[in-house]
């Protein structure tokens, strides 16, 4: 087992939070989060690009060879692999693997079930090391089908991936019923709305994600920064030194 697997595994769920650029991922190291994975609506839109259409596989190429080989362990977000050829999803699995990167987040975009189990066949085939966290998007962009869930999460198991995903269901009932079906460990994407980390923990969730709210979060405190100042008032909240926000690109150098 990897040590990022064995984070599974442990008394308490993996919290996960997600960075977009160099200096968030190196900021959150620096809070202690031995693991970091990236996002993808966050690296789409600092670069203008759209999220979940396949137009990122640079970008975030880039993003994982900067941070491959940082201190702490990383997982990338790769949408659904930028690819429908299992091939060659497998073979941008092998760059990620190579530059550092020691999961990677596989999502079905609601595709057939069969490709997508296909593509993670290839990929744990070709860099079996990896830790691939298969993604469905019945409740993201369905209608939260619990048996379609579990249909599709089974053959995602079958193909071999180490953890399942399933953003939007926050219904502690259906949580616990997937977590009693799974024989892999389940991520689920926190909601401010939804279950505490504790109420995870408790239900058997193993891995916490916190997808594109912190880059979400900070482009609110922007806009409440700026409003603030434009009224008169002092911003509120907490916000890094001009050193401080240097120091964390010479640590990137140092390495």
């Amino acid at each position: 087992m990897t040590p990022f697997a064995a984070l599974h595994h442990a008394d308490t769920p993996l919290l996960l939070p997600n960075a977009w650029d160099h200096a968030s991922a190196m900021a959150l190291a620096g809070r202690g989060f031995s693991a970091v994975g990236t996002t993808s609506l966050g690296v789409a839109a600092a670069a203008g690009l759209p999220d979940g259409a396949s137009a990122t596989r640079d970008e975030t190429m880039r993003l994982a060879s900067a941070l491959g080989t940082e201190s702490f362990l990383l997982s990338v977000d790769a949408e659904d692999g930028f690819s429908d050829d299992p091939d060659e999803v497998a073979s941008f699995a092998v760059e990620l693997a190579a530059a550092g990167a020691v999961g990677i987040n596989l999502e079905d975009g609601l595709g057939p079930a069969g490709l997508h189990a296909a593509k993670i066949a290839a990929v744990k085939s070709a860099a079996p090391d990896l830790f691939v966290n298969a993604r469905t998007d019945t409740y993201w962009l369905g209608e939260g089908d619990g048996e379609e869930t579990l249909r599709r999460l089974d053959a995602y198991q079958q193909a071999g991936a180490d953890g399942v995903f399933v953003p939007g269901v926050a219904d502690p009932a259906a949580i616990g019923a997937l977590v009693e079906r799974l024989d892999v460990p389940l991520n689920i994407l926190y909601s401010p709305t939804g279950p505490t980390v504790p109420q995870l923990a408790a239900l058997g969730v193993r891995r916490v994600s916190l997808g594109s709210l912190p880059y979400r979060r900070a482009l609110g405190a922007m806009l409440e920064t700026v409003t603030a100042v434009a009224e008169g008032r002092s911003p509120q909240g907490a916000a890094l030194s001009y050193d401080e926000v240097v120091a964390l690109g010479r640590a990137g150098r140092r390495r």
